[in-house]
């Protein structure tokens, strides 16, 4: 079984600041396929903000 609890972020893989986990179901047998993080909103403003300041160099090219 796979787990992956960090996020990919800013090009670097982090911690997200709330691990809550969750399994992944696989529907073919219910049997749990991976563990993965949940994370939370400071999270998610984290990668938006990684992602608009990639964006200003990104869409000059």
């Amino acid at each position: 079984m796979a787990h992956h609890r960090e996020f990919y972020i800013d090009g670097a893989w982090v911690e997200p600041l709330d691990a809550t986990p969750l399994d992944v179901i696989d529907p073919s047998d219910a049997t749990v396929a991976a563990t993965i993080s949940l994370g939370s909103s400071a999270d998610v403003d984290r990668a938006v903000a990684a992602a608009r300041a990639a964006f200003a160099s990104w869409s000059t090219t």
